[in-house]
Formats: structure tokens, sequence, C-alpha cells
């Protein structure tokens, strides 16, 4: 029977990318679809941002020191927030800076930089995301949460270097077999480590308003049983905050299970913790040895979401290969602009996998296909690492 839960939700929008045409002339570094990019944030702020945030302000109040909850805010969605909407900044301020609310370290530009040989990328949006925190919210972010769960050996290492208290990622049998995610583990490196339940996450995430799911209609109090039923010592519930009237829609009930479900589970007896709480509090009970990346995507829980065919796999490339020559132009525009072209919905949208998970692609893509997708991409890409090159050259030779 398990006691303790911790809930944590990802919170992330892409600056998605214009169409461009190979053809066009790209003043400075505008690759961004803003008509776009901030309809699909004006819609989620007032169909789930804006909700949601009030509904778990009022649930941390009247569960005052006994329901807590963590956020994974990435820097792209933090960026939009301020540009279209700061009363959802605003909101997620007044949430962030609460004691019973925990903010997690991410990549600044939700990257697969984590995926690269060289490593120092990773550190470095990590760092950009860790003082956006501090200047936003006034907090230290403790426990890291890589872009979409993607973990590895090497991944906790550098996780490790940077101080960080632990890490999150999927409890997928590929790394547990028997095991119960249901506990804290260690990485090889000895770093605490985090898993997913997926069942019971993704039993809210995704299989809520399944009317074919045996389980439907899911309520609060059953889902309160299942958590205190669970075996092992802490359940991880990890999910997309955007589940909460922009997935799940007002009227499937997602926001009355998510007003009723804390009250019954602490009645079952259960204790919410947040990420940094939970490692603080138990101790690892064995070793997580992950050679190879996993995610929470898709039903393989790999990275080939992002990497799964050709098209994604040169657009993954090429920008990790322009790092050097961004970074030597010192130039803080083209250096944004690249950082941008790396978050992983870029690549995400380029998908061509089975019919099952390419459901959940097309649905996140603004494109008519993932090769206009790719298309637009690689020019964007195109176009920025020629600017690139013009502004090396530039450069004069120091005597």
């Amino acid at each position: 029977m398990t006691e303790l839960v911790t809930v944590y939700f990802q919170v992330h929008q892409p600056w998605r990318i214009k169409p461009l045409r190979s053809t066009d002339q790209v003043q400075g570094t505008d690759y961004w679809y803003h008509d776009k990019n901030k309809a699909v944030f004006d819609r989620v702020a007032e169909k789930c941002y804006l909700p949601a945030n009030a509904l778990l302000l009022n649930l941390l109040k009247r569960h005052e020191g006994r329901f807590r909850i963590s956020f994974s805010l990435s820097g792209v969605f933090l960026e939009q927030a301020k540009a279209y909407r700061p009363d959802v900044l605003a909101s997620f301020q007044e949430l962030g800076r609460r004691e019973d609310v925990e903010l997690l370290g991410e990549t600044y530009a939700h990257s697969l930089a984590g995926l690269w040989e060289d490593q120092r990328e990773l550190v470095e949006q990590a760092r950009i995301h860790r003082e956006m925190l501090r200047d936003l919210f006034g907090k230290e972010a403790r426990v890291f949460r890589n872009t979409e769960l993607i973990y590895d050996n090497r991944i906790a290492g550098t996780v490790q270097g940077m101080g960080a208290r632990a890490i999150l990622t999927e409890g997928t049998e590929k790394i547990l077999q028997w095991r119960s995610p249901n506990h804290v583990y260690r990485s090889t490196t000895g770093l605490p480590v985090l898993l997913k339940n997926y069942r019971l996450s993704d039993d809210v995430a995704f299989r809520f308003h399944d009317h074919g799911w045996k389980e439907f209609p899911l309520t609060a109090d059953k889902y309160a049983r299942w958590l205190r039923e669970a075996e092992g010592e802490v359940v991880n519930l990890m999910m997309d905050y955007e589940t909460f009237g922009e997935h799940k829609w007002r009227e499937t009930g997602i926001f009355e299970f998510l007003e009723h479900m804390p009250g019954y589970a602490l009645r079952e007896g259960v204790r919410f913790l947040t990420p940094g709480e939970a490692v603080d509090r138990l101790k690892p009970v064995g070793e997580v040895d992950v050679p190879w990346a996993i995610s929470w995507a898709d039903v393989e829980r790999d990275v080939s979401a992002w990497l799964g065919n050709e098209m994604q796999q040169e657009a993954f490339n090429a920008l990790r290969d322009m790092r050097e020559r961004v970074l030597a132009t010192r130039d803080p525009e083209l250096i944004l602009a690249w950082r941008r072209l790396t978050t992983s919905d870029h690549v995400y949208y380029c998908s061509t996998k089975a019919i099952q998970d390419q459901d959940i692609h097309q649905y996140f893509s603004p494109y008519d296909s993932p090769y206009v997708a790719f298309i637009y991409l690689v020019n964007a890409i195109k176009d920025l690492d020629a600017k690139v090159k013009v502004r090396l050259a530039q450069e004069v030779p120091a005597r």
C-alpha cells in the first residue's frame, strides 16, 4: 500500500516555425509563426492555464500543507507567456512562489541537447533555464527533468555534475523489468531517480475520456483508491499540464476530477510530496542502468519520436553540428534563434511513425504533413546557417 504521491506537470509551448520556402528572404532571424503561436497560446491559456491554475491555487489553500505539486516550465513557454499573456505568467508566478509548489529544472529550449555526444549545450541550457526561474520566481531548481523525460546513464552523470538533487524519467519495463516504479532508485553514478508510474499517469492523461476503456468513467474517489492500493513507497504522477482543458476538454469532467481527487486521496491516507521532498525522505532501493536513451513518448518509450526517420536525423545532426559556429559569432540574436530551433517539437512534427502514434504526432503539429514540417525546419536551419557564415566572415582577425 502506497502512502506517498508526487504530482508533476509539464508546461511547454514551442516557437513554431512559419511556412518558409527556400527562396524566401527572411528578415533577421524571424522564423516564427507569430499568428499561430499567439492563437495557440491564447486558446490554451483560456482552456487550460488560467482555469487550471486557479483551481490548483484553491486546492493548495483548501488543503493547506497537505497537497503539493511540481511544475516544469520550459524557457520557451515562459518567453511566450511574457510576450503574449502576462496574465498567464502572473498566475504561474502566484503558484510557483508558494512553498508547496516545486519548480523543476530543464533545458531552456526544451531541446534534445542531452542526446548530443557533447553535453555542454545541455549544461548551458540548464543554466539559462535556472536563471529564468530565479528571475521570475525567486526559486532554485533542485530536481531536474530533461526534455520529454529523456534519460540515459550519460545524461544522469551530466545532470549530477550540474549539482541537481535528483532526476525524473519514465518508469518503463525496459529499465525496471520486474521491479516497481513506485520507489526511488539511483543512477549508475549515484544520482537519485524518480520514475513515472505511466499506468496511473496515463489513466488521466490518455484514457480519462475513453468510453471504450473498461474503467470508464474514471472518478476521483476510484482513482484515489488506486493510488492508495498501489504497491511501493511513492507513486509519481507525471503528465502534460494541457491534459486539463486542452487535451481533455472541460466537458469531459476533467476539472471536476482534478478538484476532488486530492481530497479523496487525503481521506484514503495518501500524503502528497514534491519530488525534492520524496528524494529527501526516501532512500534508493536499487540501481537503474540505462545505456540507451528512454523517454515518455509513444508506445516504445524511446527517442524514435524525434529520431525515427532520415528527415529527423538530418535536422537533428545539422542543428548539433552548427553549435560551434553559432556560438563563435557571439551574436545574441543568432544564438537565440538557433536555440529556439533546437526545441524538440520541430523534429517531432517530422515523425512518420505507425498509426497509433502518428495520430498523436499530427494532433500536436501545426502543419499539414511531416514532410511540410521538415521543409520549413530545414529552410530555417539553412537560412540561419548562411547568416552565421556571413557573420563569421565579417570578423577581422585580431592583430
